[in-house]
Parts: structure tokens; C-alpha cells; sequence
């Protein structure tokens, strides 16, 4: 079994009492497509979610992206009922808050999910920064399609606690996810058995 194994899953930010418990709170780290809809998502299962961008057009546009996907997604699931249509996008709004500054942005975050430009030496400045400023406990994950996880991982102190979690566009309707696990405990290697491939 190599050091950097990846799993596809049917994807669904977990709405079980067990997990909620684990990850409450969710930072995202770039409010692109993927990101604006990674953050949407996790709102949607009911984490509160912290938007990260670098300026506020960018969080501008993100929100009104946001905006009109959870419309759309009330209109379909809330058909006749306008009232919980309603309810369904104001209530994932009021878990979303957006933010320019990097540390508050991660000051309670369970979970990091960074959706940055597909730029090693970028990821590597901003998880760099990260694993000074977030809590201990808080897992990092990357949203990357094609640069390696170990690679990113590695300028950090919390390799245990890194992976890939891969979205697919557009996230709200594509119920795919793609995950890379960076390191697995030696417990994993006895429980976990993975058939590869052919």
C-alpha cells in the first residue's frame, strides 16, 4: 500500500451526529467556482462555513454566485413550497460568513478546504501560513485535480492531518468527491484494505 492512496466516493459532507460532532466548523480558501461552491455546500449540511478571499470583489462575486446556486437548488428541492424554499436558503446563508483576513479565518476551523490557483509554490505559501495560525486539531485539505497531496503536505507539521478532497464542477450538483489520504496510522494499514484498480 503506497503512502498516498485515493478513494472516489459518492460526496456529501457528512450530516451525521458522529461526524458533525468532529467538524462544526469549515474554512474555505478561495472563493473561485470550486471554492464559492465547496463553501456552499458544507452551509447546505449545516457546518458553519468561513469564506476566504483576497479581496472583496472577489467575495462579492462569490456571495452572488452563492446566491443564485442555492436558488436554484431550493427551487428544485422546495418545488411547492415556496415558504421552505425560502427558509432553506436563508438558513444556509446564516451558517456562510465571509471574511479578507486569513488568521480569523481559521481562528475555530476544523476543517481547511483550499481551493486556490493550481500553483505549488502558492499552495505552498498559504499552508505554510496556515500551520502557524489554525488550531492543532484542524485537518487541511486541498481541492487540487493534478498536484500531488504529499507534495503540498510537505511544508507543513500536520501531515497526519492532510488530504485531498477533490469536488467535481459544479459542486452543488455533482454528488462526487475524490479523496487523497496523505498518511495513513499503522491501525489503518491492518483495517483498511483497498482493491486497486484494474
Amino acid at each position: 500500500m503506497s503512502a498516498s492512496q485515493i478513494f472516489v466516493l459518492k460526496r456529501s459532507l457528512s450530516t451525521t451526529r458522529l461526524m458533525s460532532a468532529a467538524i462544526k466548523n469549515v474554512t474555505v480558501i478561495g472563493g473561485g467556482l470550486m471554492g464559492s461552491g465547496i463553501a456552499q455546500v458544507a452551509a447546505q449540511t449545516g457546518h458553519q462555513v468561513t469564506l476566504y478571499e483576497i479581496n472583496q470583489e472577489a467575495l462579492k462575486k462569490a456571495k452572488q454566485g452563492i446566491m443564485v446556486s442555492l436558488q436554484r437548488v431550493a427551487k428544485k428541492t422546495h418545488k411547492e413550497q415556496p415558504e421552505k424554499a425560502e427558509m432553506f436558503v436563508q438558513e444556509t446563508l446564516d451558517r456562510l460568513k465571509t471574511t479578507l483576513e486569513l488568521e480569523a479565518s481559521v481562528k475555530e476551523a476544523d476543517l481547511v478546504v483550499e481551493a486556490i490557483v493550481e500553483n505549488i509554490e502558492a499552495k505552498h505559501k498559504l499552508f505554510s501560513s496556515l500551520d502557524t495560525i489554525a488550531p492543532e486539531h484542524t485537518i487541511f485539505a486541498s481541492n487540487t485535480s493534478s498536484l500531488s497531496i504529499g507534495e503540498i503536505a510537505s511544508v507543513t507539521k500536520r501531515k497526519d492531518r492532510f488530504g485531498g478532497l477533490h469536488f467535481f464542477n459544479p459542486v452543488p450538483v455533482m454528488k462526487l468527491l475524490e479523496v487523497s489520504i496523505n498518511y495513513l496510522p499503522p491501525l489503518f494499514n491492518h483495517i483498511l484494505v483497498l482493491k486497486p484498480l484494474d
